[in-house]
C-alpha cells in the first residue's frame, strides 16, 4: 500500500515540477518522504528491496532540485548529503539506470564554487575521480560536472568574464545550473567589487559596468548605492582609508581597470 502510494506522490511530484508550482512540490515532497519512512526505506540497509532503494532515491534527488528550485541551498545540502548512501550502493544492489547522481553532484559542485569552498570542491572531485576510475570510465564526458571544472578553473585563472560567458545562454546544462550560476556570478561581483575599492579611487560608470558584469549603467547605480558608493557627474567613487571619498578623478580605460582589478584579486589569492 505504502509503496503504490509512494509512486502516485512521485507522479505527482514531477507534475508539480513540470509546471513549476514548486510550493505544491514541497507540500507533496513532505507526504512521500513519510510514505518512505512507512517503507523503512529512508536510510539504506542491507535488507531494504531493490524497488524501495529507486524509489527512495528518487525522491530525495526530487527533494533536492525542489530545493534548487525554492533557493534553499541549505535543504539541497541536506538532500545531497542524504543521497551519498545511495549512491554508494552497487549495481547490482541499485542500478544507476534512472538516476540523477551525475546533475545532483554537479549542483553540489557549483554550490561549493558559489560558496567560496574551493577546499570542499577539490575533495569531492577528487573523490568522483576515484570512483570513476575504479569503475573503467572518465569525468570527461560528464557534461553536469565538467561545466562546475570548467568554472572553477576560469576562477582560477582570474578569467571572470570567461566565467561570465559559461553562465549566459545555453552554456549551463539545466535551468538548475543556472540558478547556482546566477549566485556564483553575485559573489564574483561582491569580489571584484571590493578590489575595486582598494585598487582605485573612481572609475568611470561606464566601465563599471563591463567590471561588474552588468546589464546596464542603471544596475552600476543602484549596485553603488548598495554598496555604500557616491555616484556623481558620471562616475563611481570609493570610499577611502579615512573614510573620505576621491574628490579627484583618475582617467583610465575600461581594459585598464579589468586588467589591474582583476590582477589584484589573484594577486590577493595568492597572498591568501
Amino acid at each position: 500500500m505504502a509503496e503504490r502510494e509512494l509512486a502516485d506522490l512521485l507522479k505527482q511530484l514531477h507534475k508539480t515540477l513540470q509546471s513549476k508550482q514548486y510550493q505544491q512540490a514541497g507540500s507533496i515532497l513532505s507526504r512521500a518522504k513519510i510514505a518512505l519512512l512507512g517503507l523503512n526505506a529512508l536510510i539504506p540497509t542491507e535488507s531494504t528491496p531493490s524497488k524501495h532503494l529507486q524509489l527512495a532515491r528518487e525522491t530525495l534527488e526530487l527533494g533536492a532540485v525542489i530545493s534548487i528550485r525554492l533557493q534553499d541551498p541549505v535543504s539541497f545540502t541536506r538532500y545531497f548529503q542524504q543521497l551519498q548512501p545511495f549512491y554508494a550502493l552497487p549495481e547490482d544492489k541499485l542500478p544507476r539506470k534512472g538516476s540523477n547522481a551525475s546533475k545532483i553532484t554537479g549542483l553540489y559542485l557549483l554550490l561549493l564554487l558559489s560558496d567560496g569552498d574551493y577546499a570542499g570542491f577539490h575533495t569531492l572531485l577528487e573523490t568522483l575521480e576515484v570512483a570513476a576510475a575504479q569503475a573503467g570510465r572518465g569525468l570527461e564526458d560528464d557534461q553536469f560536472i565538467q561545466y562546475p571544472i570548467r568554472l572553477e578553473q576560469a576562477l582560477m585563472e582570474g578569467s571572470y568574464d570567461q566565467v561570465w560567458r559559461q553562465t549566459k545562454g545555453s552554456n549551463a546544462p539545466s535551468e538548475e545550473f543556472a540558478l547556482f550560476s546566477d549566485v556564483l556570478i553575485g559573489t564574483i561581483r561582491k569580489e571584484i567589487a571590493s578590489c575595486s575599492e582598494k585598487a582605485y579611487p573612481s572609475i568611470p560608470i561606464s566601465d563599471a559596468k563591463s567590471l561588474l558584469f552588468l546589464e546596464s549603467e542603471g544596475s552600476v547605480v543602484n549596485f553603488a548605492k548598495e554598496s555604500g558608493w557616491v555616484v556623481k557627474d558620471g562616475r563611481i567613487y570609493f570610499p577611502q582609508e579615512d573614510g573620505e571619498f576621491a574628490s579627484k578623478d583618475i582617467l583610465v580605460t575600461s581594459d585598464q581597470v579589468i586588467e589591474n582589478t582583476l590582477g589584484y584579486a589573484r594577486e590577493l589569492e595568492t597572498i591568501v
